[in-house]
């Protein structure tokens, strides 16, 4: 609930900002752009929010009850676990949700769940392999040392405020205790990700042993020499024509909003910089034509030549590929399972993942096409 609060807070916000910039160029006889909901909705809606342990039931009504287990993508990510009684007979439903990795670097991994009729599960990387988790830092240390140390320039690096900023603070982290950090500046520059930083700190909980282990000697797993917030708008700004080189994670991870954007056009035209992407981005937002290795992107309504070094390191990324994806699912009996339903991939790679999963005994997969409806 604790981030639930400070994204639906933040989304209100950027609605509220996005409809008064959009009403300024409002002309006679427009009807006026409105936010989704605001602020004061939040507050409202908070009031009706119940939290809900991890393998605990809920009663929803006599016919329908749920439980959640750990779905290990970011904090507080679940799968859902319906149970619908009608008719006389029970049908057991499972939604997985983002399904996060085995062997994290901060988190728990996915739980096993109970038997079920009904799979509606995602399949993002249902036809790759992540690298071992075990080399980033290795990793980060060889692309910050390339660009800031010897060519003199900066990193950019697109990520979601909640969940890859903090882990990648945290990877940063254990650089600097292993004495192999880059000595450079070090900013995230997104007051949300501040705030979502500090929920985790309140919640050691859902972190996986070997975080606790380090924090028995480390009690501050997010922070390190040289880093720094940035929360205004101005400091923000400042950035940008401070030649100095630096390591800048913003949001949005995608680079399709915040304030990256404007760290993207002010650094992709200086081959001395790196663009590094820390997980998936689909195809057709701004992070995705980087990775796709495209020479000119659209930016704030011009064309920019793509002169930076595009760097990626997938292995960061909090959706599992197939073999975390097979694992979350090995404790089913395939005969048990009436039909799995994949959603949340490219057709391509789905219809991938459904071979590997019909190799596994799961002879009934389906791969819904847009507002088809099923019987069940």
């Amino acid at each position: 609930m604790d981030l639930a609060r400070i994204l639906l807070m933040d989304s209100a916000k950027i609605q509220t900002q996005d409809a008064e910039y959009a009403n300024k160029k409002l002309r006679n006889g427009e009807t006026p752009e409105l936010p989704l909901y605001s602020e004061e909705h939040v507050v409202q809606t908070l009031s009706q929010f119940k939290i809900v342990a991890y393998n605990e039931e809920f009663t929803i009504d006599p016919s329908v009850s749920l439980y959640l287990s750990d779905a290990g993508h970011i904090v507080g990510s679940a799968a859902v676990h319906l149970n619908i009684k009608e008719d006389g007979k029970t049908t057991r439903i499972t939604f997985s949700g983002d399904v996060g990795r085995y062997g994290d670097l901060l988190l728990k991994s996915p739980q096993r769940f109970t038997q079920a009729d009904y799979i509606i599960m995602e399949s993002t990387y249902g036809d790759s392999l992540h690298k071992d988790l075990e080399p980033i830092e290795e990793a980060l240390r060889e692309i910050i040392h390339q660009t800031c140390i010897l060519r003199k320039g900066k990193v950019i690096i697109p990520a979601f405020s909640v969940g890859r900023t903090q882990e990648l603070l945290f990877a940063l982290n254990a650089m600097e205790l292993r004495n192999i950090l880059p000595d450079v500046q070090y900013y995230v520059d997104s007051p949300l990700a501040l705030q979502a930083t500090e929920v985790l700190r309140d919640h050691p909980e859902v972190y996986n042993n070997g975080v606790k282990e380090i924090m028995k000697k480390d009690d501050d797993i997010f922070g390190f020499k040289g880093l720094k917030f940035i929360e205004s708008v101005a400091e923000s700004k400042a950035l940008n024509s401070d030649p100095r080189p630096c390591v800048i994670i913003s949001s949005s991870g995608m680079a399709e909003g915040g304030r990256v954007k404007h760290h993207i056009r002010n650094n992709i035209g200086n081959a001395k910089n790196t663009i590094l992407m820390v997980g998936y981005a689909e195809p057709k937002t701004l992070a995705g034509k980087l990775l796709a290795g495209d020479k000119k992107v659209w930016l704030f309504g011009e064309d920019y030549d793509v002169t930076a070094k595009i760097s990626s390191l997938k292995s960061m990324s909090a959706h599992g590929d197939y073999e975390d994806l097979l694992q979350f699912i090995s404790g089913q009996d395939p005969e048990r399972v009436k039909r799995i339903f994949l959603v949340h991939g490219e057709y391509d790679v789905q219809q991938r993942f459904a071979q590997r999963l019909r190799d596994k005994g799961f002879d009934h997969i389906a791969i819904p096409e847009y507002h088809q409806e099923f019987e069940l």
